[in-house]
């Protein structure tokens, strides 16, 4: 349409006015990132030193594990042993078979490369569509190694996608140097300044306060920006075991009528079995309940996931419940979950999950690792404000090159209000009405100067009272006097 001025055929126009501010749409909240090993990874390729290049990292997003096993393959296959009882009569016929006890796998010699597990773990807890970033196939690093340089390749990679809000590093626990690895992301988390760390406590003691002290000296700047968790989880996950391959072994104890017992030589279970379907499907049956221990991170992020479709990024992801588990590898007290919660030196805060008899095993800590902090103390404080200032970034870039007057200020701040005006009526804003829930500040003489203006800055302040969880909540009883 022609503007006024150019009219120069008599006739009818029709001009379409625009009286409605443009809109902000919310960015998604909870879409996570996994960093490390894969069973494959087409489409890349190796250097010729043997390592991986970050060009070459392609992150994958993923809805559900038969998408994951698509691209990147399976577990790596464990090795175990299982022992089996014969008992015989006194011709030496089979009688009848007994598994004496449930397989057990030691932390310390199964694969390092858990992500399989991680994923299994994650959708189980609520999670949805997330990231792959495959930084190597299982041994690239040297059989059974996790390089700390090569997960950070990982955590470069991940800057080129923008859609990524929680970053999670499953096999950082086994690294050759963690450190490198916690504060990486949360460094990574502080540049992109749209995404959330979620960091794994090392649970290798019994001792919870020893496992706290040795993890915070690894966190030191940027703390805001990550959470981390404590302990480790007893889940139902399945191990993968290469049953055709010489991965389990089949320890025999032959026990004669006389209650004798000789041991036999152990064998291969596809050698044990031979043509038995059945005798494979028992054993396989007492495989899967081999107790699987794995970081709480995934299971965390799943939570995560379940708290912001349910109620909203704003809703703090505590006091939820934990699925596909039989317990937790180290049990605390109210003391210990204290001195992990409040960090009176440097404020560290490391979240606790605990078991409650009859409320099943539950998230019981929201903060972030800068738990001394009033403004940032709050894990959901901190991914709302990331939530906010990513969406009204990216709905803003309308208004670049647009004239820095008094139009388009009006426009910006009807924007913004508007948006937030429908975070406060979700209940993520506090106050009776939304001038006490958030203000939006723009204008010459308010928020720019008159230089900002012939430098072409257009600024905005933006300020919200974010609602805050009730981490304590106090009751105070006493004795009422009776009334004549």
């Amino acid at each position: 349409m022609p503007s006024l001025s150019n009219l120069s055929t008599p006739g009818v126009y029709i001009q379409e006015v625009s009286v409605l501010p443009p809109a902000v749409a919310g960015v998604a909240t909870s879409i996570p990132a996994f960093i490390g090993y894969t069973e494959k990874y087409p489409g890349l390729e190796e250097g010729g030193d043997g390592t991986l290049d970050v060009a070459d990292i392609k992150p994958v997003r993923i809805s559900n594990m038969q998408e994951y096993e698509t691209h990147f393959g399976m577990a790596q296959p464990e090795v175990l042993t299982v022992d089996v009882f014969e008992y015989r009569d006194a011709d030496n016929k089979l009688t009848s078979r007994e598994f004496p006890n449930i397989p057990q796998m030691d932390e310390n010699e199964r694969s390092k490369h858990i992500m399989y597990y991680a994923l299994q773990h994650y959708f189980a807890n609520g999670g949805g569509s997330c990231y792959i970033v495959p930084i190597g196939t299982y041994g690239s690093d040297g059989d059974g190694m996790v390089s700390a340089d090569t997960l950070m390749k990982g955590l470069t990679a991940l800057e080129k996608e923008d859609e990524p809000t929680l970053i999670l590093v499953p096999e950082a626990i086994y690294a050759d140097n963690y450190g490198t690895i916690s504060q990486g992301a949360l460094d990574h988390c502080a540049k992109m300044k749209d995404r959330f760390a979620i960091l794994d406590v090392i649970n290798d003691s019994a001792d919870p306060l020893a496992d706290a002290d040795s993890f915070r000296p690894n966190v030191v700047n940027n703390r805001i920006y990550g959470a981390s968790y404590y302990p480790y989880l007893r889940t139902t996950v399945n191990y993968r075991f290469n049953t055709d391959a010489g991965g389990v072994q089949v320890k025999v104890t032959q026990v004669a009528e006389d209650g004798t017992e000789t041991e036999q030589a152990p064998q291969d279970l596809s050698a044990y079995v031979g043509g038995s379907n059945s005798l494979k499907k028992q054993l396989e049956s007492v495989l899967s309940q081999t107790e699987m221990i794995l970081p709480p991170g995934p299971a965390i992020a799943g939570v995560y996931v379940q708290t912001d479709s349910a109620r909203g990024v704003w809703k703090a992801p505590a006091n939820v419940g934990i699925t596909a588990i039989t317990g937790l590898k180290v049990n605390l007290n109210d003391e210990q979950h204290g001195i992990l919660n409040v960090d009176p030196d440097a404020g560290k805060s490391i979240n606790v999950i605990r078991n409650f008899t009859g409320r099943g095993t539950l998230v019981w800590g929201a903060r972030t690792l800068d738990g001394n902090d009033n403004e940032w103390r709050y894990v959901n404080v901190r991914r709302f404000f990331n939530f906010v200032e990513e969406s009204v970034k990216k709905a803003s870039y309308r208004f670049v090159f647009e004239p820095n007057d008094a139009n388009t200020w009006v426009n910006v701040r009807a924007m913004v209000e508007n948006f937030l005006i429908l975070q406060w009526r979700a209940g993520a804003l506090q106050g009776a009405k939304p001038d006490q829930a958030f203000f939006v500040r723009v204008g010459l003489g308010q928020t720019m100067t008159q230089d900002d203006i012939l430098n072409g800055r257009l600024i905005v302040e933006v300020g919200m009272a974010v609602v805050r969880p009730a981490e304590f909540i106090v009751f105070r009883f006493m004795h009422k006097l009776p009334e004549a």
